[in-house]
């Protein structure tokens, strides 16, 4: 290509990330900020788009309707090459904006078309001259293409920026705000039948472990004494203040195992945040499993993390917390805690990691097995419903690099505040089509406690969306879609919410950037926190990858991705499910990453510079047989595989196990897979065989002693570091 514009981005930009992100941090306070203005004029930007071909990575289609006039889309050098977006909806056309490089076309058509196969000729000209050209264009459609059949130059065709405008033949206008639904209940100081309230929908939710019951209890700035707020399947609870210590409760906050004999180990999909908690014994209790995040509080005691008579337990997860006295680890295989405070931890069990955590024991793996940063590298804590007077609003936290110790303890958390007449407050009965209409004009979603069946893709083209659920809103796709898309964009927020894959097979359940994402978002990240996806239990459900991220730098904090073992539509190929997680993207961090009982890889990793922090993983346990798990030469498939391309990559605090109960003589060869690479470095690993059913040969590729003398005990093999 000429030299005129910047050449292709380079693959790091860790130090340019830094100096945006100090600034950005000096800068911020309470921010208001309006809706994010999708416009009603400018379509294409940030919309899915596609190529004929492109001359490098670095110069991706993408980059054409990112709105950044430094980055480009360029073609292969010959003709014809085309370039295409898709608007998401039919729209009617009435410019279009081409800003081109020094390779322009000097022969082009703009075509447009209702389903991308049949096109008609908006523009015409066979005499163009390049730099910018402002078209008016006329007609209604969802795709958009420059079609170009002669180049200026011996290079292929380049576009600083391809812009459509027009206004979206889409409905009514909708409104954003209003109230928050019946499942949301809303409690202050002064409301009466508050514990009555409360056990009564646990009653309902103590056990529905697939029920379709969800709720969220939201309470208002203030003191609130007495009370203790058992928390079944499907709740939230939260304070509604600014920070943590702004709403107390001088009582407890419960989570136990009497529904299930004492056994924790599916106490899943519940959520305390946002609440100081005074507790009555002076410890409160708090025994989940996975898909179960303490966010954002304040415990003026000690917690207690297992069941009562101290049975069996798999959680877990905190961040952003305060916790004055110990909390007792007991039973919990696995805990993280992130960017909190702590008074002690009492011990350790299999996999017990800490980051960015004051008070936090030190390194001590593999006995106790303590794995411990003294910082989270990169961190951006999950947005969060509160009230400033008597209005609501969402606050969405600012990023921190090189985090330690919560975000509300010395001062105003930093951050943006956005009205909730800002958010589209979805309710149970709404179709995608509404939806997306919301999105694509300029609303952020809020997801209130319900069961949302979308009959098409959800798609979060916009920067800066932020997604949210209240009370573990769950959303199932129909007829094999996609549940929801993110575009290759800055900043986009996705929180709160559960993906329940349908009986139809969908090929991705959730994708966090188009393939061949490239565009930079190391200053504004996407995030992924409190994001689960279930794969059967409630029903038969099928899927073949269920998170796909290939956008760069993509923060995963908090997700469980599991293939059911247990309730309805469970089986080898009744819920069928390969892969769990697929990262094609660069620079994506993983915090709190829980991947369960895929029929192959639960994990594959395939960008360049990953890091994970704190990883938990079953095999799947209904493997029929050997066979059924064979991979080439290989017995079974790594729960964690790291492609053999990448050069770069990280991990610490990381447990795979098996627990093979129908064929238990089944054997694993490793639960890691990676290249023997200089830059490729792991942390404190460990593999274990539960009860003896089944067993791992090796921790990682050859590496580590087998699970099999350890017979039926239980005894996890480890390995401190790798290579």
């Amino acid at each position: 290509m000429p030299a005129a514009g910047p050449p292709p981005r380079p693959a790091h930009r860790g130090v340019v990330a830094v100096l945006v992100l100090a600034l950005a941090a000096a800068l911020l306070a309470v921010l208001p900020a309006g809706r994010a203005q999708a416009a009603p004029t400018l379509l294409s930007q940030g919309k899915p788009v596609t190529a004929s071909s492109q001359e490098n990575a670095g110069t991706p289609a993408t980059a054409a309707v990112d709105g950044d006039n430094g980055t480009r889309w360029s073609s292969a050098f010959s003709d014809p090459q085309w370039i295409r977006v898709d608007l998401g909806a039919p729209a009617a056309l009435s410019q279009v904006e081409l800003r081109w490089e020094a390779a322009y076309a000097t022969a082009y058509r703009i075509e447009i078309s209702q389903n991308g196969s049949d096109w008609s000729t908006a523009y015409s000209t066979t005499t163009a001259t390049g730099g910018t050209q402002t078209l008016n264009v006329s007609g209604t459609a969802r795709y958009v293409r420059v079609f170009g059949t002669a180049r200026a130059t011996g290079y292929g065709y380049s576009l600083w920026e391809f812009k459509v405008f027009g206004t979206t033949d889409g409905g009514p206008t909708i409104p954003g705000g209003g109230d928050l639904g019946p499942n949301v209940h809303v409690f202050d100081p002064s409301t009466p039948g508050i514990q009555a309230k409360l056990d009564e929908v646990f009653r309902q939710q103590e056990s529905a472990q697939f029920g379709n019951g969800r709720h969220a209890f939201l309470f208002k700035p203030g003191t609130y004494s007495g009370l203790n707020a058992q928390i079944g399947f499907y709740t939230q609870i939260a304070g509604l203040g600014l920070r943590p210590d702004d709403t107390t409760i001088n009582g407890d906050i419960t989570v136990d195992a009497g529904w299930f004999n004492g056994n924790a180990t599916q106490n899943f999909w519940r959520a305390a945040e946002n609440l100081a908690v005074n507790p009555v014994s002076g410890t409160n209790r708090w025994a989940v499993s996975q898909a179960s995040s303490f966010r954002r509080m304040h415990v003026k005691g000690g917690l207690n993390l297992a069941p009562n008579g101290y049975g069996w337990a798999s959680g877990g997860y905190i961040a952003d917390s305060k916790i004055d006295g110990q909390v007792g680890n007991y039973s919990q295989q696995q805990w993280y805690t992130r960017d909190s405070s702590i008074g002690g931890w009492s011990n350790s069990v299999w996999n017990q990691v800490f980051s960015g955590t004051v008070g936090a024991p030190a390194t001590a793996f593999p006995e106790p097995k303590y794995t411990t940063l003294a910082n989270t590298p990169l961190s951006r804590e999950k947005p969060f419903l509160y009230l400033d007077g008597s209005e609501y609003k969402v606050f969405a936290p600012a990023l921190r690099t090189n985090a330690r110790g919560t975000t509300w303890e010395s001062g105003t958390p930093q951050g943006r505040s956005i009205p909730l007449n800002d958010f589209y407050v979805v309710k149970p009965g709404a179709s995608a089509a509404t939806i997306n209409r919301a999105v694509a004009q300029g609303l952020h979603l809020l997801f209130t406690p319900g069961v949302y069946h979308v009959d098409q893709t959800i798609q979060i083209n916009r920067a800066d969306t932020i997604v949210l659920g209240l009370g573990l809103a769950t959303i199932i796709p129909d007829n094999g879609v996609t549940a929801m898309r993110v575009g290759d964009v800055d900043g986009v927020r996705l929180a709160g919410f559960l993906i329940d894959a349908g009986p139809v097979n969908s090929n991705t359940l959730l994708e966090v950037g188009p393939q061949g994402a490239s565009a930079d978002h190391a200053a504004n990240p996407t995030t992924v926190q409190d994001v689960y996806i279930r794969i059967g239990g409630a029903g038969a459900g099928k899927a073949t990858t269920s998170m796909v991220v290939n956008s760069d730098d993509t923060i995963i904090d908090h997700t469980w991705v599991w293939r059911a073992d247990h309730g309805e539509g469970v089986g080898w190929e009744t819920n069928r499910a390969d892969y769990g997680v697929r990262v094609n993207g660069d620079d994506v961090l993983a915090t709190g990453l829980f991947v369960e009982h895929f029929n192959k890889y639960d994990v594959e990793w395939y960008g360049e510079r990953g890091r994970t922090i704190f990883f938990q993983n079953e095999k799947a346990y209904d493997a029929p047989n050997q066979a059924a798990i064979q991979n080439g030469t290989t017995r079974g498939y790594a729960g964690y595989r790291v492609d053999d391309s990448v050069n770069t990559h990280e991990g610490w605090g990381m447990g795979s196990y098996c627990y093979y109960n129908v064929d238990p003589t089944i054997r694993q060869d490793h639960g890691f897979k990676a290249p023997v690479k200089p830059g490729v470095k792991f942390h404190s690993l460990l593999v274990v065989s539960l009860g003896g059913n089944g067993h791992y040969e090796h921790v990682i590729n050859n590496t580590g002693a087998s699970t099999a003398p350890s017979g039926s005990s239980t005894v996890p093999s480890t390995v401190t570091s790798f290579p």
